[in-house]
């Protein structure tokens, strides 16, 4: 099984100007991250930052659900550039 790509913000009480609750975010893998208890996402601003992994659930999304959110972020950020 491959590694979640996507996670949902269930906790943004230290970030509340970048992360909002619910919302889903890419994942980006990052083994040191991880070790520290921190996962790599990308929020609001386009651009990826480390937050405390217990902020979010990870999801494993059938592919094409996934593939369809890659192309949503990729317009996002095309429209955002």
């Amino acid at each position: 099984m491959s590694a979640p790509k996507f996670a949902i913000c269930i906790d943004n009480s230290h970030y509340p100007a970048s992360l909002e609750l619910h919302k889903v975010y890419r994942v980006i893998p990052d083994e040191d991250a991880g070790k520290d208890g921190d996962l790599r996402v990308i929020d609001a601003s386009g651009e990826d930052y480390l937050f405390p992994a217990g902020y979010f659930v990870l999801v494993d999304l059938p592919l094409d659900v996934a593939t369809m959110l890659n192309k949503s972020f990729a317009r996002g950020a095309q429209q955002a550039g």
